[in-house]
C-alpha cells in the first residue's frame, strides 16, 4: 500500500497538480505581488490535501510560543531533510522569503514564480557575490519585516547524517550579526517520511518544532554552536519519536 501511494502521490504531485498550477497561475506574474503570494499559499494548501488523502501523511506543529507575531521580522533556521519543508513554508510563516541558490530562478515558470515572490537568490560559485547578496537581501526582508527562512546545513541531509559529514555553515552567523535578529530554531523529523530524493513516502505524522530564540548580541562563535546543539538536539529526539509511531 505504501508503494502505491506513493506512485499514485508522485503522479498527481508532478505530473499534474504543479504543472497545472504553473500554467494556469502564470497571468498573477503580470500582477502585484501579492497575487503571486496567493498562488504559493494556494499551491501548499492543495499539496497538502494531496499528502494527506494520498499518502496518509500529516504534520504538526509544537513550540508555537516561540515563533515571532506574523509583523516581526527574524531568522528562522530550519532543519533540511527534504523538499517537504519547503512545500510547509507558508503554513509555517505567513510570507516568508527563503535563501536559495540562483540557478533555481531559471527554471521556466516555476523559477519565476519564485523571483516574483522576492527569495534571496545567491551565486554559490562565487563566495563573495554569495555573501554580500545574502547580506544586503537580509537588510531588504528586515525592512519589509517578512522571516528569512534558511537552512544552516546548506543542503538536505539523511536522516542519520552527522554535522561531521555536513557542517552548519556561517552564513546563518553572518546574517544574524548583520542584521541584529533573532535567531528561531526549527526541528523536524520529516526525512523519515519525506526522504531526500526519494520517489518513496511513508505514511504517518511529521513534526515541527519550534524552538526558544537565539537573542541577539551573542558573538558569532557562540551562535553556530548554540544553534547546532538546539536543532540537532531536538531534530533527533522528534526522529526517535517518529521511529517509534512507524514501528506501531
Amino acid at each position: 500500500m505504501t508503494a502505491l501511494r506513493s506512485i499514485i502521490f508522485n503522479i498527481l504531485f508532478y505530473g499534474l497538480w504543479t504543472p497545472l498550477i504553473c500554467i494556469s497561475m502564470a497571468p498573477c506574474l503580470l500582477l502585484p505581488r501579492g497575487f503571486t503570494v496567493w498562488v504559493a499559499d494556494f499551491y501548499q494548501d492543495g499539496t497538502y490535501y494531496l499528502e494527506k488523502y494520498i499518502l496518509n501523511l500529516t504534520y504538526e506543529v509544537r513550540g508555537l510560543e516561540y515563533r515571532p507575531a506574523r509583523d516581526e521580522p527574524y531568522l528562522a533556521a530550519c532543519k533540511h531533510y527534504s523538499a517537504y519543508e519547503t512545500l510547509k513554508l507558508y503554513p509555517l510563516f505567513g510570507d516568508p522569503t527563503i535563501v536559495l541558490k540562483r540557478e533555481l530562478l531559471s527554471l521556466p515558470l516555476f523559477g519565476w514564480f519564485l523571483k516574483k515572490l522576492d527569495v534571496i537568490a545567491i551565486d554559490r560559485g562565487n563566495r563573495e557575490t554569495a555573501m554580500s547578496s545574502l547580506i544586503s537581501g537580509a537588510q531588504h526582508m528586515k525592512a519589509a519585516r517578512r522571516p528569512i527562512v534558511i537552512f544552516p546545513q546548506g543542503t538536505r541531509v539523511r536522516v542519520d547524517a552527522t554535522t561531521q559529514e555536513k557542517p552548519y555553515k556561517g552564513g546563518i552567523v553572518k546574517l544574524y550579526v548583520a542584521t541584529g535578529l533573532p535567531i528561531i530554531p526549527l526541528a523536524t523529523n520529516s526525512g523519515l517520511y519525506w526522504p531526500r530524493n526519494s520517489f518513496w513516502k511513508k505514511s504517518g505524522k511529521v513534526i515541527f518544532e519550534f524552538l526558544p530564540p537565539i537573542e541577539p548580541g551573542l558573538p558569532g562563535t557562540d551562535v553556530i554552536k548554540i544553534l547546532e546543539e538546539k536543532i540537532e538536539t531536538a531534530s533527533n529526539r522528534l526522529v526517535e519519536e517518529g521511529r517509534k509511531a512507524l514501528a506501531g
